[in-house]
């Protein structure tokens, strides 16, 4: 029972958490009109700054050389690229349209045609037409209610910085990137809010208005081909699923990585996590993204396979923890090393070997991984949760996520070195014939991929900071123009990647 001081402080602490939120959506609503923005939250347009054809903001001196021929060459290709897919959109339930269609995804999708595209993958409008008025609905509950406003706000002025629409503290991107977070917090209250949902739904807002962003969100979550609900409801067990699963596939083709990594010390949480949460946006961004709208889950634990896959020979010369993560968590953003075509062609090969190996899919999800009630279906926050108070104790599913985490990484210091040097002789003539099986492709043999695009093409233009850590989104002009360079050997392991 509280006592009368206890229930006076606590209305106390709820009313300036009521009256916190309100500022801070009353903020929003002003928008640009705000008198009091800090010079950090709204930082100065530089002159000499240069925006591509995406919104992405350059310094004149780090834009990548220009060679206006093969610029020209593959405006031409996207122009008639865009005219495949426009009569493509036209008939797009006809049998011809269901036949080509993974071929093309993997080409790349026309950027003028992609919100187009995403909607139908998503089938947002239908979920629009079906859900009349929820969104505002959604909006109204969270001014009041929502107790994740204080940090949805702090993250939304951290992403895309150095996006045009973006930039600017109170913009209306920023104004709609609010809005579909505190929305989405009510009518997903398993979830509410998770650090990288902002990400996200930032990256859709470039693509669709507002409430066709919150669906769109809602899709990703939802949808059983992609199902991030796992992901960011508490305990993060999709997470520890995609793990699990990632060393699986590792240990099986690539057991000569594995060791080593396990050898320094390195957990696949520690640089996989990020790859998992926002869909490797810190990567192709839109090329995969593509081709996650289309496969769904399996395109995410394909790219990480992948990526450690084209730079196995690197790793495998590195020497120390440090060096490693390193790598795979801040070299890699700012230059991949390999052009776009000939990522996604290897990310298309790595998707028809897993299917081979029945590793391209997740294990079955548990019952409790999915959402426990319908979503939309309101329940009032406890008192503690409005105020903001934190539980003193960790949840049993904060608990295990812990014991879980550090289990990982002590079970890969306890190696026993004396037995490793017996048997390390044997275990690498295994190592040698597992590889072989699994049709390995290294940096060796990635040569033969390439397709003339520049090796620029992965430049760092953007950066941004998600997930308390600051990170860069490794994209370029060259990884979002679409470019036909795929040859059509590669045609029919997309037809049986596809055939469930």
């Amino acid at each position: 029972m509280m006592n009368d001081e206890d229930t006076v402080d606590k209305r106390i602490l709820l009313e300036r958490a009521n009256a916190e939120r309100e500022a801070i959506f009353q903020r929003y609503d002003r928008g640009r009109k705000n008198v009091d923005i800090d010079s950090w939250d709204d930082p100065v347009f530089e002159i000499y700054s240069q925006a591509d054809r995406y919104g992405f903001l350059h310094p004149e001196k780090e834009r990548p050389d220009r060679d206006d021929l093969e610029m020209a060459r593959r405006k031409q290709i996207e122009v008639e690229r865009t005219k495949k897919w426009l009569k493509m959109r036209k008939n797009w339930t006809s049998a011809e349209t269901k036949e080509r269609l993974q071929r093309r995804v993997m080409k790349g999708i026309p950027d003028r045609l992609r919100a187009d595209i995403w909607k139908k993958f998503l089938n947002i409008e239908e979920a629009v037409k079906d859900n009349a008025g929820v969104y505002d609905k959604m909006l109204k509950f969270a001014r009041q209610y929502s107790p994740d406003i204080r940090q949805i706000d702090f993250d939304v002025n951290r992403q895309f910085r150095n996006h045009i629409n973006y930039r600017e503290r109170y913009s209306v991107k920023q104004q709609s990137l609010f809005r579909v977070l505190a929305a989405y917090s009510m009518y997903n209250m398993e979830v509410g809010y998770c650090q990288g949902m902002s990400t996200v739904a930032g990256v859709l807002l470039m693509y669709f208005d507002e409430e066709d962003t919150f669906w769109a969100l809602n899709a990703l979550l939802s949808n059983e081909r992609y199902a991030m609900h796992g992901l960011y409801v508490e305990g993060f067990p999709k997470l520890m699923r995609f793990l699990q699963h990632h060393d699986k596939i590792l240990t099986k083709c690539m057991p000569k990585v594995k060791k080593h990594l396990d050898k320094h010390g390195v957990d696949s949480v520690l640089y996989s996590l990020k790859w998992f949460f926002v869909i490797f946006i810190e990567r192709l961004v839109l090329r995969v993204w593509d081709i996650y709208m289309l496969f769904g889950e399996r395109v995410l634990t394909a790219m990480a396979y992948t990526i450690l896959k084209i730079h196995k020979v690197k790793l495998l010369r590195m020497k120390d923890m440090d060096q490693i993560t390193e790598f795979l968590q801040t070299t890699l953003y700012k230059a991949f090393g390999h052009d776009d075509d000939t990522v996604i062609k290897t990310l298309q090969l790595a998707m028809y070997e897993l299917k081979k190996l029945n590793l391209d899919k997740l294990p079955p999800a548990p019952v409790s991984e999915g959402p426990k009630f319908p979503f939309g279906q309101f329940i009032e926050p406890t008192l503690e949760t409005k105020i903001g108070h934190r539980n003193e104790k960790f949840t049993e599913k904060e608990t295990e996520l812990k014991e879980t985490v550090l289990y990982r990484s002590e079970s890969k210091n306890d190696q026993d070195e004396e037995e490793e040097e017996e048997d390390g002789e044997r275990e690498n003539e295994e190592d040698e014939r597992t590889e072989r099986d699994c049709d390995d492709i290294t940096e060796d043999t990635i040569s033969n991929l390439h397709t003339g695009v520049s090796m620029s093409s992965l430049r760092t233009i953007q950066s941004f900071t998600t997930l308390d850590t600051s990170t860069s989104l490794a994209t370029s002009l060259n990884s979002l123009v679409i470019i036909d360079s795929f040859d059509e050997n590669c045609d029919n392991m997309i037809e049986e990647i596809t055939r469930l």
